[in-house]
């Protein structure tokens, strides 16, 4: 299962990271907060289907007053501000510079788990973040100092995006894809109905098939492969994963915006490469009880957390429905994910 949860958060990244030169594109034809709006109702719309299908369950489960604080920040910082401050930090840099400072989000959902959402990082653990920003840093050699403005928006956005995933990784009640939903509905009606005022209500309406198309791969099903990764290797690996969106929105920066590649982004890239071979493959393993608990969340029937039966289903299949677990105290190697948020 962990296998698969890396291989998704990888292809989350990838579909991520191209969304910066392809919005860099579009971004020509829209102001910062239209194509902010667009491409988060482009995210709401993919998962459209599911979520009226999951309706009544999800609904129930979002009356738990414990989940609405942590829904509330999702929206706020993943929906709203986030995507934002990235499209005013891209419009004014180049794509390739936007796609190595976004690295900045490994740390602030780092430093963010750790002091505050209970995250664990052991030694193999942090070097493998240190790795990471080392990687950033070291790409950013080659960029000016007109960009800094720039750089301030891209941290900002990272900062927001840090807080949107690990109140994400914790969000046990609501599927992945409802969560997405609900994120791009008011993420797009904010930001759509602000830039439609500053544009004195004037749009490229030519443009707007792109915008969601970007929304639905790299906003829509990008967000749940990563929302499955963080709730099973936890957010600061999961968010590891999803950092090399840079690598891959530098290599679709080469070939549709036709900049250059240095010796640079290769040593950058190989850091990279190591920080998540140290983060990933870290664990630790102790006694601890997992307290009876109802929700619902990607899981399959092999990993002795999940009790409950399916007839005629593969104990190795993925699936994700509204399910109970009773309490049950045991030893095994684990990561900081949405079963094991216990205090050490």
């Amino acid at each position: 299962m962990k296998s698969v949860s890396i291989f998704l958060g990888l292809l989350a990244g990838l579909l991520f990271g191209v969304a910066t030169p392809l919005s860099k594109i579009v971004l020509l034809q829209f102001n910062s907060f239209q194509l902010a709006g667009l491409l988060y109702l482009g995210a709401a719309l993919t998962f459209l289907p599911v979520t009226i299908k999951n309706r009544k369950i999800e609904i129930e489960a979002l009356r738990q007053s414990n989940k609405k604080k942590y829904l509330f920040g999702i929206i706020l910082f993943g929906g709203i501000l986030g995507p934002l401050f990235f499209m005013i930090g891209l419009k004014t840099a180049n794509a390739m510079s936007v796609s190595i400072w976004i690295n900045m989000e490994l740390a602030a959902t780092a430093v963010l788990g750790v002091l505050i959402f209970k995250d664990q990082l052991g030694r193999f653990a942090l070097l493998g973040v240190l790795l990471s920003l080392s990687a950033g840093v070291m790409a950013t050699f080659n960029e000016s100092a007109s960009g800094f403005v720039s750089g301030f928006f891209v941290l900002l956005a990272c900062i927001s995006w840090g807080f949107d995933n690990n109140l994400t990784s914790i969000l046990d009640g609501i599927s992945p894809q409802t969560i997405t939903f609900i994120k791009g509905v008011f993420g797009s009606i904010v930001n759509l109905t602000i830039g439609m005022f500053l544009s004195n209500f004037n749009i490229t309406w030519e443009y707007i098939p792109y915008a969601l198309l970007i929304g639905v791969f790299s906003y829509g099903i990008s967000i749940v492969l990563f929302v499955i990764t963080a709730q099973n290797l936890g957010a600061t690996r999961g968010q590891v994963l999803f950092c090399t969106a840079p690598f891959w929105g530098i290599l679709a920066s080469y070939f549709f915006l036709g900049e250059p590649i240095s010796i640079m982004i290769v040593v950058s890239f190989v850091l990279m490469v190591l920080s998540i071979i140290l983060t990933n493959f870290t664990y630790h393993e102790h006694e601890h009880t997992h307290q009876s608990i109802v929700h619902v969340h990607y899981h399959s029937h092999n990993e002795g957390h999940h009790e409950h039966t399916h007839e005629g289903k593969a104990k190795d299949i993925k699936h994700s429905h509204l399910h109970e677990h009773t309490e049950i105290k045991h030893s095994h190697k684990h990561f900081p994910d949405i079963h094991h948020r216990h205090k050490h």
